[in-house]
């Protein structure tokens, strides 16, 4: 079916088959010629791409090329009778052929007998598979075609879309009648079953038009959901193009041209990918992004790449087809499947009313008189959760009225005052707001968020657009206050439900991102933008600067978890001061944890909800000890070993031996870990002596030592390469680093103990993988003279489509007389092996990491020391060092 008044005119400069036909009499080996002329067909169809043709022209002067060649290598076999046909079906049956795209053919038989047309068959399609073509082809008599279509829903799609290219024209009109509405598939339940299928495939994709390596055909917003609207009209209808769909009134024109344009968008886009590939692909992958926005003439700014650019244009044409395929399905839905019901009808006020479970205007002007109804449907359906969704006929007048939100509109108070009661409702305020951002109102509304509409940040840390997160945000924060938000999230479940005012949350996760795309700090510049909306709101001053503080601040608790050592008194005493007050904290806990799972679904793991967990109640204890009181490190230190003292006898250990090991400790050591966590270690030390191997400790999360992750301690002679080696035996297990302490003894023994995870990042509970593990590394570290070798053992592997070039900071942590360095490099097996070598070739000594993996990039903290203890104070030993790692990690 073909878009908006559009006519292809055969181009004979394109082919010329009446000189193919001469060239072909003239030649004794015909596959060459054919060959020879698909050959030249491409590179005339490329060079018109490279010249910005109408990719109409090059898509359908594409399959008419092949309509005449099939017609010409057809003429060149015997057929007995006019009992077949040679048909063009599916993408090809419309006219439609990509450089690579499949060649749809049905061999068409009048009878099943295929007998007398079964050696010029085997011929003429061995002959196109010799010239080179992609075909997908069946035989099927008449009475095949009718039995397979009437079992599968695909084989009627692919037959309803056909053309002949050779052969009787009478053998497809009669497979027309024979597959009609009323003989089979119905058109209300060929709709239903495609609607069916179409839910399928977008829930493949997760209901998402914002994918980060998108396929241009299947993802919603895709070619197929375009394609989607033309089957269920053709079969309603019956044969016709889209302009008749216009004029049954099932679209407007406004709608084709997004139709039309979107379609012509997809389709230059699906040409390069196949065109730079030099076969059919249809996923838009990293690499293919950045070369075809060269290709379409984007340029990098200092302010976004030129992939960006180009994305950002990718995602608005999608997003405008995947809701006006809402639209239109809605549509059909009401013509079609409920064409005979009569619903009741709810009055909701003057203006809106619920029919058959959908809100919809009592007249169509509402919107003219009051465009404050713009939002206020919205709101009623906020209060109304029994309402399904809104009919197609409003979902249009909304479309054709949202220009009359402008800056009067934003300005006028009964508007203001309407979406503040959205955001106040206590309804499913997340799905109202997808609502309005696939309608197109909530961009218009908020400026600042249209902006952000489509804004993708090329990277395997960011999953979605900004706009798309941002909904993901709110999405998660709605999930907290249901009861089954408990299970997975059981501190912001709980968290959530003592917040003074849910508004709050609901403004500072719209515009905690909104800030990103132009240039500077986004945290700072959402700020600014957050207290616009609150004073324009009426929001008080007080609430005005809870909400500006979280959005500057909505990475400061991730950041704290995951870099620092928030075991260290002075960390958490230095975060509280930051927090002011428990409102703030809590406030900032759940935005916190709604933004990592809206970032990336990998990113959420016990290990971060352990971390986020522990600095959430240290800093509330220290909060209501209050900032004025200082936690005493030697106190903390006092408390923790008193507390495992008198947990001695519960496992039968004697505290004489337990304070006789422990005087070898130090006090840092009873600062890091739980008494629970002491005992445990001190038990297992206590038992293994005396032995020359390596004491290895391997248990998953409980309870009371609830790090998210498989704890793995490690208490052997304290010996150069120790971390190395450990990094890299770990990796032979396909094992994760996630957190490291590492600690020594007065007397030489470590005590280093490791978070880890499975590749899947998931704690590993199986008591026999736990042997496995202990196991390897009691073989791979019983022998330092064996550390060189393990630590270079390693497979490289190179990131094909992000180069993050090594980035080092160093700094000093005075409090703790260490030097803290800060390393974000690509992800890549031996990562850690490498840094530890790094470190043992400079004489460093690590006393603790924080290792965190974001999507394809490494943000890892190292707090190290020299070999005598003392902090890297001397610049040119931190240049030496930095130049070390990034020159070993950018290979």
């Amino acid at each position: 079916m073909l878009l908006h008044h559009y006519r292809f005119v055969p181009d004979e400069t394109l082919f010329d088959a009446s000189a193919f036909r001469e060239a072909l009499a003239a030649s004794r080996t015909p596959i060459v010629v054919f060959k020879d002329a698909l050959r030249e067909l491409q590179a005339r169809l490329d060079a018109r791409f490279h010249a910005g043709s109408d990719i109409r022209d090059l898509v359908h002067g594409r399959a008419w090329c092949l309509d005449q060649l099939l017609a010409i290598a057809w003429e060149r076999y015997d057929w007995p009778d006019d009992g077949i046909a040679l048909l063009a079906v599916g993408g090809y049956g419309r006219g439609e052929l990509h450089p690579y795209s499949d060649i749809d053919l049905l061999l068409l038989l009048e009878h099943d007998d295929d007998a007398p047309y079964r050696e010029g068959l085997t011929g003429f399609i061995t002959f196109l598979w010799d010239i080179g073509l992609e075909i997908g082809h069946s035989v099927r008599s008449l009475a095949d075609c009718e039995r397979e279509a009437h079992a599968d829903l695909t084989v009627i799609t692919n037959l309803l879309e056909s053309r002949t290219l050779a052969g009787p024209e009478h053998l497809r009109e009669t497979m027309r009648g024979r597959l009609s509405n009323e003989a089979m598939w119905p058109s209300d339940a060929f709709f239903e079953a495609k609607w069916q299928e179409q839910i399928a495939r977008h829930y493949r994709y997760n209901n998402s038009e914002y994918h980060l390596e998108p396929n241009i055909k299947s993802s919603p917003g895709g070619l197929r959901d375009i394609q989607m609207i033309g089957w269920v009209a053709k079969r309603h209808f019956g044969e016709l193009r889209y302009e008749d769909v216009v004029a049954q009134g099932f679209m407007n024109d406004a709608e084709l041209r997004i139709l039309s344009q979107g379609q012509s968008f997809l389709w230059q886009v699906r040409y390069a990918l196949h065109m730079l590939n030099g076969r059919a692909e249809d996923r838009l992958l990293f690499d293919h992004q950045r070369a075809i926005a060269e290709l379409f003439g984007y340029r990098d700014t200092p302010e976004r790449l030129a992939v960006e650019q180009f994305m950002k244009r990718y995602y608005r044409h999608v997003t405008a087809l995947a809701g006006l395929n809402d639209m239109l399905l809605q549509h059909f839905d009401e013509v079609i499947l409920r064409a005979h019901e009569t619903p009741d009808v709810t009055p909701l006020n003057a203006r809106f009313e619920i029919l058959g479970g959908y809100i919809q205007v009592r007249h169509a002007n509402v919107f003219r008189h009051r465009p404050g109804a713009l939002l206020e449907l919205f709101l009623l359906m906020a209060q109304h959760p029994e309402i399904e969704g809104v009919r197609a006929e409003t979902i249009r007048l909304i479309r054709d009225h949202r220009h009359l939100i402008d800056e009067s509109f934003r300005d006028d108070l009964r508007h203001q005052s309407l979406f503040m009661e959205l955001l106040r409702s206590g309804g499913n305020i997340p799905r109202q707001l997808r609502r309005m951002n696939r309608y197109g109102i909530l961009g218009k509304y908020l400026p600042e968020f249209g902006q952000a509409v489509g804004l993708m940040q090329h990277d395997l840390f960011h999953l979605y657009t900004v706009d798309a997160h941002t909904l993901r945000l709110l999405k998660f924060v709605q999930r907290f206050r249901e009861p089954e938000g408990h299970e997975d999230f059981p501190v912001a479940a709980t968290l959530i439900h003592q917040l003074p005012k849910l508004e709050l949350l609901w403004i500072a996760g719209l515009y905690h991102d909104i800030g990103k795309g132009r240039g500077g700090d986004h945290s700072e510049l959402g700020a600014v933008d957050a207290t616009a909306f609150c004073e324009r709101h009426g929001l008080s001053p007080r609430d005005t600067r809870l909400v500006a503080w979280l959005v500057e601040h909505h990475l400061l608790m991730s950041k704290t978890a995951q870099k620092r050592d928030i075991s260290d008194p002075d960390v958490i005493h230095e975060f509280a001061l930051a927090m002011r007050d428990e409102v703030h904290l809590d406030y900032l806990y759940v935005l916190t944890v709604a933004d990592i799972t809206a970032t990336n679904p990998s990113l959420w793991n016990g290990w971060r909800a352990a971390l986020l967990r522990q600095l959430h109640t240290e800093t509330k204890r220290a909060l209501r000890r209050g900032l004025d009181h200082a936690i005493d490190r030697d106190e903390w230190a006092r408390e923790s070993r008193e507390e495992a003292r008198g947990l001695l006898g519960t496992v039968g250990i004697d505290a004489a031996s337990a304070d006789a090991l422990w005087a070898s400790f130090g006090d840092d050591y009873f600062l890091q870990y739980a008494p629970s966590e002491i005992i445990w270690q001190t038990q297992g030390i206590l038992e293994h002596q005396p032995s020359e191997l390596p004491l290895i400790l391997a248990n998953a999360p409980t309870e009371d030592m609830a790090e998210g992750g498989t704890k793995v301690f490690i208490h052997t002679r304290s010996v150069n390469d120790l971390f190395a080696a450990t990094a890299a035996a770990m990796e032979q297990l396909g094992l994760s680093i996630h957190d490291a302490r590492i600690a020594t003894s007065s007397n030489d023994w470590t005590l280093n103990t490791f978070i880890v995870l499975d590749d899947e990042g998931e704690p590993i509970r199986d008591p026999q993988r736990l042997e496995e593990i202990r196991h390897h590394l009691v073989e791979e570290l019983d022998d330092p003279a064996d550390y060189p070798r393990i630590v270079t053992r390693h497979t490289s592997r190179q990131l094909k489509h992000f180069k993050v070039p090594t980035q080092v900071m160093i700094e000093q942590d005075e409090a703790n007389t260490r030097t803290i360095v800060e390393l974000i490099a690509p992800d890549r097996p031996g990562l850690l092996a490498r840094v530890g070598r790094i470190f043992m070739e400079q004489d460093i000594a690590l006393s603790a990491a924080k290792i965190a993996t974001l999507g394809e990039r490494v943000e890892d903290v190292f707090f190290i020391t020299d070999k005598a203890g003392e902090p890297l104070t001397d610049p040119e030993r931190q240049a030496k060092l930095r130049e070390r790692l990034c020159e070993t990690l950018d290979v």
